[in-house]
């Protein structure tokens, strides 16, 4: 071909990335964002994207070609423990670069979130008042005294945790989390970052295809990203989201009105104890998503004692989680999961997944023979995230939409 008749423009570069921040489900006082704030969580999203696909697989290599061999030329034997891996991985440069990275990016992506919505908090605010003031389905208690396990930490770098509130009645708190968290999941929950809720409502819908609950219980539902598809796959249930946070609650209901889910009320409460709030076996399904790694090790076998008061007799409760440390998952694994207690403010995490859940479900009262477990993966919009629909994502230890499932049905 003569050089006047070639394409002067170069191949094309498939783009395997995370989606622009602007195919996010914005509903009705979802915050709004300039041109350089999106374009700040584009870049953090990026970021995260390139330090799980290029910079941690780094990580892993260092530890086979260096660590490791160190170790056995010292002659100090075979790794026993995660904590034993740790102990070596913290002193070499991959790790030391790849964590420092990892945590710029959590307290960037607060940041970033905070300058978005403190700079419309009375825009946010006074929206979600309106949407809420006076609704029976916002029961919040000013006498409420904040579990240890949420007043003493800052949640993944979150200024504030769940709970804070900068002004009476104020929202930003929840309205950073759910503008913010696309830049942390790279998009891998969907478009309104509701991908686990789906994905435990077709489970239920597909392993239990005779359940139809009538009341529903979410414990530590948050602004409840995860109960809103259950209340949509179950329209003619009660469902009741639980938890400690009121800013949190407050933005959740009105989230929740602005699309269209009607049937879900939002309680402040403590859920290791309800029994001021709900009645014995008062519920046909009770379930937390990715909450309890957010309590303390003391407090999830009272968790566990209230699910199995609660529910009705032949009830299902159900906890989603990311994986237990068992004997089959590599100790450096093991040892990559545990940064997010040493590295992100999730101080519970790493107690809580090595602890025998089907035991402390045994313990709560719940019978070996009905224990249920499963696994569920985000379910997300396939035509704007095909990556995440086709579940190509590089594992990133604890960020990856994909979940254990355990759980038990209740005889009777």
């Amino acid at each position: 071909m003569a050089d006047a008749e070639r394409d002067p423009r170069p191949d094309p570069i498939e783009y395997d990335g995370p989606p622009d921040y602007r195919v996010v489900g914005r509903h009705g006082v979802y915050p709004e964002t300039s041109h350089d704030e999106i374009a700040r969580f584009n870049f953090l999203a990026q970021m995260n994207r390139h330090l799980s696909t290029k910079v941690m697989p780094g990580v892993a290599e260092a530890f086979d070609a260096r660590i490791e061999p160190a170790r056995k030329k010292a002659k100090k034997g075979a790794y026993k423990t995660r904590h034993e891996v740790r102990k070596d991985l913290v002193q070499d440069p991959m790790f030391q670069w790849w964590s420092a990275m990892r945590r710029a990016t959590m307290e960037t992506r607060q940041q970033a979130g905070r300058w978005v919505t403190i700079r419309q908090a009375d825009a946010l605010n006074g929206k979600v008042r309106t949407l809420t003031e006076g609704d029976p389905r916002l029961v919040l208690n000013a006498d409420f005294k904040q579990p240890r396990s949420t007043d003493a930490i800052d949640h993944h770098c979150m200024p504030g945790s769940y709970h804070t509130e900068l002004v009476p009645g104020d929202v930003t708190g929840p309205a950073n989390y759910d503008a913010g968290i696309f830049a942390t999941t790279g998009g891998m929950l969907g478009r309104y970052n509701d991908g686990g809720g789906v994905a435990v409502a077709q489970w239920v819908q597909k392993n239990l295809p005779d359940f139809q609950p009538k009341r529903i219980l979410d414990l530590g539902a948050g602004l409840g990203h995860n109960v809103l598809p259950i209340a949509a796959a179950f329209p003619d249930a009660e469902v009741i989201a639980v938890d400690a946070g009121a800013p949190m609650l407050r933005y959740g209901l009105a989230r929740a009105k602005t699309m269209g889910i009607e049937n879900v009320t939002f309680i402040q409460g403590d859920v290791s104890d309800l029994k001021d709030m709900f009645e014995d076996e008062s519920f046909d399904w009770v379930q937390s998503t990715m909450f309890l790694h957010e309590t303390s090790y003391k407090t999830m076998p009272m968790i566990f004692a209230e699910t199995q008061r609660l529910l009705k007799p032949g009830g299902i409760v159900l906890h989603v989680e990311q994986p237990q440390y068992s004997d089959d998952m590599p100790l450096f694994e093991q040892a990559m999961r545990d940064w997010d207690a040493f590295y992100n403010n999730e101080p519970f995490w790493t107690k809580m997944h090595e602890v025998d859940l089907d035991a402390w479900m045994e313990t709560a009262g719940f019978d070996r023979e009905t224990l249920i477990h499963g696994g569920v993966a985000a379910v997300v919009d396939p035509e704007v995230f095909p990556e995440a629909a086709e579940d190509t994502e590089q594992e990133d230890y604890g960020r990856k939409a994909a979940w254990h499932v355990i759980g038990a049905r209740k005889e009777g």
